[in-house]
């Protein structure tokens, strides 16, 4: 009996989009086929083994009618951006608040920072 696992991934690193085959054994790769570029073989290493994504999200702030925008630092991994949210949604924050301030440092024990991408007076 195999283990042998094959997963079809489409490539968001450029715009041609390639759809590649994956195929994986015990959380190794066996096999990447039908990339167009080097990128698109590091994108489906990746996603196939522990997928990542950038989160972003709007929170209140105390004394301001417009919510703050913010952005992990770097990407977190794809289980964790419930923890992410919830930790955002427990944010108790203040004016002021300057683009680039770090709002949450290891949101979700993740090791990414959550950070303004707007600032609010």
């Amino acid at each position: 009996m195999s283990d042998i696992k094959e997963q079809v991934i489409t490539c968001i690193n450029c715009p041609v989009g390639c759809r590649m085959t994956v195929q994986t054994s015990q959380g190794k790769i066996l096999s990447i086929i039908d990339n167009q570029c080097k990128r698109g073989e590091v994108y489906a290493r990746q996603e196939s083994v522990l997928p990542l994504r950038m989160v972003t999200a709007v929170a209140l702030v105390q004394g301001s009618k417009t919510p703050v925008s913010l952005k992990t630092a770097g990407p977190v991994p794809k289980d964790k951006i419930m923890d992410v949210m919830k930790a955002v949604n427990h944010l108790d924050l203040h004016l002021p608040i300057h683009i680039g301030d770090i709002l949450l440092k290891n949101a979700a024990d993740t090791g990414v920072d959550l950070v303004a991408t707007r600032s609010l007076s």
